[in-house]
């Protein structure tokens, strides 16, 4: 165990957060969605939620900007209570949000880095972040 490290993410899940390069993505997906047929690299996290698991993630991961995040469009465009939760778990407001259809999600999961299908029962308990640039302090 390490100290300061989130418990949900574990050495194979940090593996491949430090292995991806600068906009690389990594998904964070609900139960529902068809990870293991999309995925190269999949994390199973069941009994988690989404929101807890971005939250991890972001812990350790520089967020990209333009947009720093993207969640799935739902079926009557409302924004629903998990994708606050997981706007809140990104610290990004509804601006720093992208709105893609289902389809077009699916199409960019395929070329995520990594996947991590989460226990996450809500519809549409998706998001897609992109890594960042690590800070650097000069000596």
């Amino acid at each position: 165990m390490l100290q300061g490290i989130n418990p949900l993410l574990t050495g194979e899940l940090l593996m491949h957060l430090d292995e991806m390069g600068h906009s690389d993505a990594v998904i964070i997906v609900d139960a529902h969605f068809p990870a293991s047929r999309l995925a190269e690299r999949l994390i199973t996290l069941p009994g988690t939620t989404s929101p807890d698991v971005l939250a991890a993630v972001c812990s350790v991961l520089p967020l990209d900007d333009t947009p720093a995040v993207d969640l799935m469009t739902s079926a009557d465009g409302d924004v629903l209570d998990v994708q606050k939760e997981l706007m809140s778990a990104a610290g990004v407001t509804e601006d720093g949000v992208r709105f893609v259809d289902r389809f077009d999600f699916y199409d960019d999961a395929e070329d995520a880095y990594v996947i991590i299908r989460t226990g996450e029962t809500r519809k549409y308990g998706c998001v897609i972040v992109r890594k960042g640039l690590v800070g650097h302090t000069s000596a």
